[in-house]
């Protein structure tokens, strides 16, 4: 039998486009979001009188769907419009032109989030995809585009007498939200992230993941009608919404400025703790001023412990979700990805730490008063005693 001759099979390039999946887009946005820490906290409602001023619209926050009963904002944030843009995209190596609109959302505990929404409509699965990652790679966080700080500029002054202790914090949180509201066909929940793959866009990664991979990222997602979808990742999540309602969005973007904040107190008191100690080695160390040298101190100590401790409960009660229990899923498993209890128990670790630092501070301080006026009280003796003598001659 004569041996069939060898063909030669190129290799699969792994940069090769895979065969587009899933129906097209037609209605759908992608909406790119930047927190920073504005401020110790924001005056909201001067803040939207301060906007009003500017002629410029601004709106307390509410959800669209979800009865006020099973929500409650500890205090509902204040939306903000701003003006509309338009942003340069590189898709299949050529550059469009999109408008987009632009939001701001501030929080009573000083953070705000700036919104930067981009329409996605007429798009195939595969181009809807690459709108995402297209504005990823435009205003994302290797961007290193300054649209976002000449909005925060923008945002910032008409506001200004609003900020308590405003500061320029350079911490910053991105995330990034893709939203279908119609498919050009009927598509159930299941389907999403089966027979339509959402790897890519969740990833944003061109190359095949594997299984363990394809599924982690995956993991997080919640539907509470048939048609209805949500995928959170760490960095991004894809919202399938016919009813265009955007309480799950809202509650992503607050689980991210709860995050933010948690954050910066983690960092304040990182650089704190090295400085406190510092203090209390060389208030130990002067022999002067008595007492005066730990109270000062744990006044100091207190001061900070007091201000973290009411900022931290405002951002642990930003939001509490009661009887929505599909909205409260979707919130706790988002707290949960963000790490939010978890960097909350380090601040709170840290504050017991200078908790018990103040109170041996304040002991330290009382005991060093003690002696003193033990001292006074021998001194004064001793001064009875050598006059005594005296008046005797």
């Amino acid at each position: 039998m004569s041996q069939a001759p060898a063909i030669d099979i190129p290799p699969a390039d792994p940069h090769a486009e895979r065969p587009p999946t899933g129906p097209a887009v037609l209605a759908g946005h992608v909406t790119a979001l930047r927190l920073f820490d504005l401020a110790y906290a924001i005056d909201l409602g001067q803040a939207e009188f301060l906007w009003a001023q500017q002629a410029r619209q601004g709106t307390r926050s509410k959800f669209t769907s979800t009865p006020p009963k099973a929500v409650d904002f500890g205090d509902p944030p204040l939306g903000l419009v701003l003006p509309s843009m338009t942003l340069v995209l590189q898709e299949d190596g050529r550059a469009i032109t999109v408008d987009v609109l632009v939001a701001a959302r501030l929080y009573a505990f000083g953070v705000v989030t700036l919104a930067l929404q981009v329409p996605a409509e007429g798009l195939s699965w595969a181009g809807f995809t690459k709108r995402v990652n297209a504005v990823d790679n435009a205003v994302g966080t290797q961007a290193g585009t300054d649209v976002w700080h000449g909005l925060l500029d923008a945002l910032r002054q008409p506001i200004e007498a609003a900020l308590t202790r405003p500061n320029r914090s350079e911490l910053v949180e991105d995330y990034l939200v893709a939203t279908v509201h119609l498919f050009a066909e009927n598509v159930l929940a299941s389907s999403l992230g089966r027979e339509i793959d959402l790897v890519p866009l969740l990833s944003g990664e061109d190359l095949k993941l594997a299984d363990a991979a394809r599924a982690d990222l995956l993991r997080r997602r919640f539907s509470y009608y048939i048609d209805d979808l949500v995928v959170l990742t760490w960095d991004r999540a894809f919202i399938y919404e016919p009813r265009r309602e955007t309480d799950v969005a809202d509650v992503i973007e607050v689980a991210n400025a709860q995050f933010l904040q948690m954050r910066y107190y983690d960092e304040l008191l990182d650089a704190e703790l090295p400085r406190m100690y510092d203090l209390v080695e060389e208030a130990t160390r002067r022999l002067s001023l008595g007492p005066r040298r730990f109270a000062g101190l744990a006044r100091r100590l207190y001061t900070l412990v007091a201000e973290v401790t009411e900022l931290t409960e405002k951002v642990d009660n930003a939001l509490q979700v009661t009887e929505d229990v599909y909205l409260a899923r979707v919130y706790a498993a988002a707290l949960d990805l963000f790490r939010v209890k978890a960097v909350s128990s380090a601040v709170d670790r840290k504050l017991a730490i200078i908790r018990d630092t103040y109170a041996a501070l304040y002991d330290e301080a009382a005991s060093s008063r003690a002696g003193l006026m033990e001292g006074a009280v021998v001194v004064l003796i001793l001064v009875e005693i050598v006059l005594a003598l005296f008046g005797r001659h």
